[in-house]
């Protein structure tokens, strides 16, 4: 057995599983702290989708979980993590191929023609034995014969023992739980990502809806400072400063309406629309207190439910055996091969042949290239390792993070609320002095900034309190299970 070539394939094994980490960990990352400008799948598979569906001119209505269980379906990032577990799926059989008896049937026939004189037996050497031949040899003897063959073979070849081969096995095993758990990590990321991305379509809409709103009462300000005005009764100025609230509002709504339309689109690649499709966002923004728990708590859940965390203990397993593997080359290796089969020459009645070959085969002095394999591999398993130990910090450190991100978001929503609710009041209290004729359009303008952004704010802050909970889910490991109950829907 060429056990290099062995060592090789367990190590391509965990290379896959590195880049799979690599990519499950960007994605991550791109969801935790902020999206791009303009995300593309080039750079994150999580940003593509596989298109599900044909344009129709019919809109289609998407609720948050439509949105998920789609993404589910055909995000790109999750369709690669499936692969590359299919991929593990098929090298472990691989390798179990090694355990197993090949077993191959083989049969044939040809004319073959042998130059005797080529093959040693020239006249020279039919000399020496005319003694057999008391009347001399037979006339017209030829050195070129030809020969009519037939074979039929049952081969069988069947690895006894190898250490190599049996630490193999269980690198494969460990590779492809790892692969496993790659794909229910991305999972989860698409779960994130998709639900992050419709809750800021949400808050889009939000934007785009305060804005109109706000535009039309801009719109019935200015037609009375207007009219008020064309009667003498307001200045001009008065006039003047409703208009550039108007088309100030204006401005806002337009902003407001492309910024949905971008995230629109944006959702739509991710969970397998085409990006002309025409959605309608069914569900309203989230609001719910959530009951916080202790870190200990989420720590604890955390190093139940976290798929890097498992990911990490298999890539333990993983390397480990394969450094048995470098270690077990010392040991003999047994194996067992042979067949079984007919051969027919010239017409001749048929003739059972065989052969059975045991081999034991024993290192005699490689040790300078053992050593250095089985050196390289502990080195990969001792950083394997220390990554282990510290990602048990880092969890930690995680939930804690998002348990203040949770706790602060909702003390910002309340904030928020009661200064949409401040605002509101202010704005109609200067409504009302406005028509009583007791002040100018002045504080009425400033009055309606106030609460053109008090409901900004509000809104970017329900945005942000749910993005903690979807983090802080995320952090436990259970966000694809329980997003729903960590939005309080």
């Amino acid at each position: 057995m060429n056990v290099k070539c062995r060592g090789d394939k367990v190590f391509r094994w965990k290379k896959t599983l590195d880049f799979c980490a690599v990519l499950t960990l960007a994605a991550a990352s791109a969801a935790l702290y902020g999206q791009s400008a303009y995300p593309s799948s080039a750079t994150n598979p999580f940003y593509g989708s596989v298109t599900a569906r044909p344009v129709s001119n019919e809109a289609v209505r998407l609720s948050l979980d439509d949105a998920v269980r789609m993404g589910l379906q055909n995000n790109l990032g999750l369709k690669e993590a499936e692969n590359d577990e299919r991929t593990l799926h098929g090298e472990k059989n691989e390798a179990l191929q090694e355990f197993l008896p090949t077993v191959t049937v083989s049969g044939g026939t040809g004319v073959f023609q042998h130059d005797l004189a080529a093959l040693g037996f020239g006249p020279g050497t039919i000399g020496k034995f005319k003694g057999l031949f008391p009347g001399g040899p037979p006339a017209g003897l030829s050195l070129i014969t030809r020969d009519d063959l037939t074979q039929g073979q049952i081969n069988l070849t069947q690895t006894l023992f190898s250490g190599p081969v049996i630490a193999g096995w269980k690198a494969a095993g460990a590779a492809e739980r790892a692969a496993h758990f790659m794909r229910t990590r991305a999972r989860g990321d698409v779960v994130q990502n998709v639900s992050t991305q419709y809750l800021h379509c949400i808050a889009d809409a939000s934007e785009v809806d305060n804005a109109t709103a706000l535009a039309a009462a801009d719109q019935v300000a200015f037609n009375q400072a207007h009219a008020a005005h064309e009667a003498g009764t307001a200045a001009n100025l008065d006039e003047l400063r409703a208009r550039v609230q108007l088309q100030s509002e204006q401005q806002a709504l337009i902003a407001a309406q492309n910024s949905l339309e971008k995230d629109l689109i944006l959702l739509k690649r991710e969970i397998g629309l085409d990006s002309g499709q025409k959605i309608i966002l069914t569900d309203a923004a989230p609001y719910a207190e959530l009951a916080l728990r202790t870190p200990e708590e989420l720590r604890t859940e955390a190093y139940q439910n976290r798929q890097d965390y498992q990911v990490l203990q298999n890539q333990i397993v993983e390397l480990r055996a394969v450094h048995n593997a470098y270690r077990s080359q010392r040991l003999p290796s047994l194996s067992f091969s042979g067949f079984w089969g007919v051969d027919k020459v010239n017409g001749a009645p048929s003739h059972g042949v065989f052969s059975a070959t045991g081999t034991l085969s024993i290192p005699i002095f490689r040790e300078a290239k053992l050593r250095g394999d089985e050196e390289a591999s502990h080195a990969q398993l001792s950083a394997v390792m220390a990554q282990f130990a510290d990602l048990r910090n880092h969890i930690d450190e995680q939930v804690r993070d998002a348990l203040v991100d949770v706790a602060t978001a909702q003390k910002l929503v309340e904030v928020a609320k009661s200064n949409v609710d401040l605002a509101t009041r202010a704005l109609n209290d200067e409504t009302e002095r406005v028509k009583a004729g007791v002040d100018d359009n002045l504080p009425l303008v400033d009055a309606q900034a106030t609460l053109a952004s008090a409901q900004s704010n509000l809104v970017e802050s329900l945005y942000q309190y749910n993005i903690a909970k979807l983090g802080l889910a995320r952090a436990a490991g259970v966000i694809e299970l329980q997003y729903n109950a960590y939005l309080g829907r």
